[in-house]
């Protein structure tokens, strides 16, 4: 789906994130390199990346106003990591630059024959820091912010940020790609989370993906919905119940995963969501939540057409952040 084809938004919705942006090298290779091997690459880009930096360029592009909070260093990489941005309508002038050090930059090995990438990063120096964030900017950054979103990079500045926040009932939106110090601080302040495939079980101990989730929900009170992704399988959301839901039919959060995924018509292309109806969620050993269950498919792109999947998580989260301001169309991006 375009942009062109998506419904309007109001003006001047403000979304604040906090996060790791950096410069990507991406080199594509006919096939990955084996120990010692010496090859040549079928084409170099250099071009913006970073969690944080591409989710706010998706949402930017989207039609949303993000304004981002990082650091760069005085050179190179870091000027061209603030141009691009700009020249995408991200504001940056809550940027800390640091005149020592270096930006951040990662190394992207792309394999044509796989179609997978390797990425090799080099974090920027020195570090954000709480006290680089003079009070004055952090309320001006917040000013008329409808929205906050962490990467989970720079926890000290983003609790910082994520406490003022919710002082303001900002919502707050949590990407956890992985288990990272200080993620534990941000995820009790979110409203709503976007995970990797391996981090709701990583991160509850949960026997299943499906009991994972409910277990997040169970841990984190203010969590409105969680979203699992899964790569070309698509993603999982559970969502919450705001009204509890008393009467609802209890069942097995297992199974009902099961029976969406037996909804699901593998023969289209186009992504597609299927959503349970409310009902009482329950994992053995676990616990029970009252809400609704969602599977959302991806595209299905022709090997011939995919290029590499470098951002593509990130993009995922620029459209969620576009499609929380929908109120009834989580979604709307995967129909």
């Amino acid at each position: 789906m375009s942009s062109d084809s998506l419904p309007p938004l109001p003006q001047n919705l403000i979304v604040l994130g906090c996060g790791q942006v950096a410069v990507d090298f991406l080199a594509t290779v006919a096939s990955f390199p084996n120990p010692d091997d010496k090859i040549r690459s079928t084409s170099l880009k250099v071009q913006g990346g970073g969690n944080a930096g591409n989710a706010s360029t998706c949402a930017a592009r989207l039609g949303l106003n993000p304004r981002l909070i990082s650091k760069v260093s005085n050179d190179s990489h870091g000027k061209g990591i603030l141009e691009e941005l700009e020249a995408d309508g991200v504001d940056t002038s809550f940027f800390i630059v640091s005149e020592k050090g270096n930006s951040s930059f990662t190394y992207v090995i792309v394999d044509s024959q796989t179609k997978t990438r390797t990425c090799i990063h080099t974090p920027g120096y020195p570090p954000l820091i709480p006290e680089e964030l003079s009070q004055s900017s952090l309320l001006s950054a917040l000013d008329g912010v409808n929205m906050v979103y962490f990467d989970g990079r720079h926890h000290e500045t983003a609790l910082v940020v994520a406490k003022e926040a919710a002082r303001k009932n900002i919502p707050i939106l949590v990407e956890a790609e992985r288990e990272r110090e200080g993620l534990d601080d941000l995820l009790d302040f979110a409203t709503y989370a976007i995970c990797s495939a391996k981090f709701p079980q990583a991160w509850t101990e949960a026997p299943s993906f499906s009991s994972a989730l409910i277990s997040m929900l169970l841990r984190l009170p203010k969590l409105k919905f969680v979203i699992g992704t899964l790569g070309e399988e698509g993603c999982i959301m559970l969502e919450r119940s705001v009204n509890g839901g008393s009467d609802a039919e209890e069942m097995d959060v297992q199974c009902l995963l099961e029976s969406l995924k037996l909804i699901k018509d593998d023969s289209k292309t186009i992504p597609t969501c299927i959503s349970s109806v409310e009902t009482k969620l329950s994992a053995n050993g676990i616990g029970t939540i009252t809400g609704r269950l969602f599977v959302g498919t991806a595209e299905k792109i022709p090997p011939s057409e995919l290029v590499d999947t470098t951002g593509a998580g990130d993009a995922f989260i620029g459209a969620v952040l576009y499609g929380t301001f929908q109120p009834t169309m989580y979604f709307y991006l995967l129909n």
